[in-house]
């Protein structure tokens, strides 16, 4: 009997077709499961295995410490302090983040206005990213965090640094500020230190000019992270490089004087060697805490800056024009000596005023001074002699002895925001005015009023050049890191030997012989004398009945209606070292209060011995090898 029959046979073979269909079906699918695990193991293992690190494994950008700021002595102008902050991590706010604000309130002192600012924070991150609360505590309040630490769930203290600086208002307009990442800034600058939260950059002053200097090298941190992103543990720490210091020229304490000097005045004040034009001094009063805008500066801060009329927030010394007034003369008096005009025997008569064009010009001395010569042009800043001499110089020559001077242009100082002042020209006019120069626009000229206006850091420039007789123009910062400034040869200004002489003989009269216009505030001690430049600039044109009834006299008009008071001068008249220029805005008075202030600034240099001290600039890397015996 056979072992199968025909309708078996059948079956058996319909089962063995459907064995091999579904066998080799399971083995097209494990080969396609063999070639991608291929493909991810072995073909495409390394970038798969460098995806899965990079999920595990974050890299954050760590800020390095800012560079500090020092003087020419190595104080510290601008460093970094301790900034005591607190946290709050909202998944460890067991009653909630509300909650938690207002039990922290109780420990310091937090408005409503930051807690909403704060929950608007936490709301934009996830819950167990740290959110500041606040920064720049105070020790106590600090302590008062730690101590009450038990009671407070999800608040984390927390140690950082933040930038710092000293002398406050004294240097505001020297250094400047750092504050928050602006909008504006991202345009133009794509550092990626910039993304990070609380990171913060130079605003003014040298802390904007050598911003990306001070920056340093960015370090990273490389943490592991779950799937959510929570932070497991730190792989590894990299703090990065610190910032360069920068290594300025001024003194601090010769600084501080003269912020202290000034006092509240609306004033600019200058001080420089002669010798090369470093800056050992430059203030602008009133000034500014900077450490507000690092910590943030309330509404109420904001509002006195901004409203106050003697802005603080203006640096005077470079962004202040002011008519020169007769801080102008010794220029037109360089002027007419070198175009053969002022000849040893060239004398004006001043009978308190002269009449051009049929307008009368004054002179400031009412019954006037007689019959002037150069000297005494200078010595008795006679206005008469000064119109009559620009006169006869012409505007052409008196332009071109300015610009020599180095008005009407930046000085190019290491600050942004300097101001070029002007110095008209026949050209300037017609184009501005469409009207022709006229001779009475060149008589204005010569006391140093009508069109032109200077910084005092221009006039400050002027002193530095009459004295050196070099183009020398003023210079702030000596060093950033271990690469000096490039400072090129001062040529000598285009001005005859005798005409230098003879101008800075004039001024050392002007404060050194009775009669002399500064006489009165003199220094009197032997080897410290100082010679100058008395000016009075007015901020408007008084009518002739004004001159009649006598309310020309400052003490007689509101503040902002008063003239300016101004002085440029050196000291000592044997072998000068410092020139300055000082500026009070309405602050023009018989009692010539710049003059003073000059004086006891240019004494407290000279017995300081500011540029006698040796200075702690460091030495370059190839010149200490020289000085050890190296290579």
């Amino acid at each position: 009997m056979p072992l199968f029959d025909k309708k078996d046979k059948s079956r058996y073979a319909t089962f063995t077709r459907r064995s091999v269909g579904l066998g080799g079906g399971m083995t097209l699918v494990f080969a396609v499961l063999a070639g991608r695990l291929y493909q991810l193991q072995i073909r495409d293992g390394d970038q798969y295995k460098t995806a899965a690190e990079d999920n595990r494994v974050s890299e954050r950008l760590i800020a390095p410490p800012r560079g500090r700021i020092l003087d020419r002595f190595g104080v510290e102008l601008a460093n970094n302090r301790r900034n005591y902050r607190v946290l709050l991590v909202a998944e460890q706010a067991s009653d909630g983040v509300p909650a938690a604000l207002d039990t922290l309130s109780k420990v310091i002192q937090i408005s409503d206005a930051q807690k909403k600012r704060i929950a608007q924070t936490i709301a934009q991150n996830k819950k167990f990213v740290p959110v500041p609360v606040a920064e720049n505590l105070t020790w106590e309040e600090f302590s008062r965090i730690n101590l009450h630490l038990p009671y407070l769930p999800g608040v984390q203290p927390d140690v950082g640094e933040t930038r710092a600086y000293p002398f406050a208002e004294g240097m505001s307009h020297l250094l400047g500020y750092v504050a928050s990442v602006s909008p504006e800034d991202l345009k133009d600058d794509e550092d990626p230190l910039l993304d990070l939260p609380g990171y913060r950059i130079g605003k003014r002053g040298i802390e904007k000019t050598f911003d990306k200097e001070v920056r340093g090298e960015a370090g990273d941190s490389r943490v592991e992270v779950n799937a959510y992103g929570r932070v497991i543990r730190e792989l590894g720490h990299d703090p990065g490089v610190v910032g360069p210091d920068v290594w300025l020229t001024v003194d601090a304490e010769l600084q501080k004087f003269v912020a202290e000097r000034l006092g509240s005045e609306s004033a600019a004040c200058v001080v420089t060697d002669v010798t090369n034009g470093d800056v050992l001094a430059l203030v602008s009063s009133p000034g500014y805490d900077p450490n507000q805008f690092n910590v943030g500066i309330t509404n109420e801060q904001w509002r006195a800056l901004t409203t106050n009329d003697h802005k603080p927030l203006l640096n005077k010394v470079m962004g202040g024009t002011y008519p020169p007034g007769s801080t102008f003369k010794p220029t037109i008096a360089l002027a007419a000596v070198d175009a053969g005009i002022a000849t040893e025997d060239y004398r004006i008569h001043c009978g308190g005023s002269m009449t051009f064009g049929g307008h009368t010009f004054h002179c400031w001395k009412k019954e006037g001074h007689g019959s002037q010569d150069l000297h005494n042009g200078i010595k008795n800043s006679c206005d008469v002699f000064f119109y009559e001499t620009a006169r006869r110089v012409g505007i052409d020559k008196i332009q071109e002895a300015a610009l020599k001077m180095g008005f009407g242009a930046p000085t190019g100082i290491e600050l942004p925001g300097e101001r070029s002042g002007l110095i008209p020209s026949r050209a300037w006019k017609q184009k501005t005015y469409r009207e022709a120069w006229q001779q009475g626009d060149t008589l204005s000229i010569g006391i140093g009023q009508g069109y032109v206006t200077v910084t005092p850091l221009q006039l400050a420039q002027e002193a530095t050049r009459l004295v050196s007789g070099r183009a020398l123009s003023p210079r702030l910062v000596h060093m950033v890191g271990n690469k000096l400034s490039k400072r090129d040869v001062a040529a000598p200004v285009a001005f005859s030997d005798e005409a230098f002489q003879r101008v800075r003989d004039g001024m050392v009269a002007v404060t050194n012989e009775p009669g002399g216009s500064a006489y009165p505030w003199r220094i009197t001690e032997a080897g410290y004398e100082m010679a100058g430049k008395t000016g009075t600039a007015q901020v408007r044109v008084f009518t002739k009945e004004e001159h009649a009834r006598g309310i020309t006299k400052n003490e007689n008009l509101d503040w902002k209606l008063r003239d300016h008071g101004l002085f440029i001068g050196f000291a000592p008249i044997v072998n000068p070292k410092y020139a300055i220029v000082c500026v009070i805005e309405h602050g023009a008075t018989v009692a010539h209060v710049q003059v003073q202030m000059a004086r006891d600034i240019l004494l407290f240099a000279q017995k300081r011995g500011t540029l006698d001290k040796p200075t702690a600039y460091p030495v370059k890397a190839a010149e200490r090898a020289r000085t050890n015996g190296g290579g």
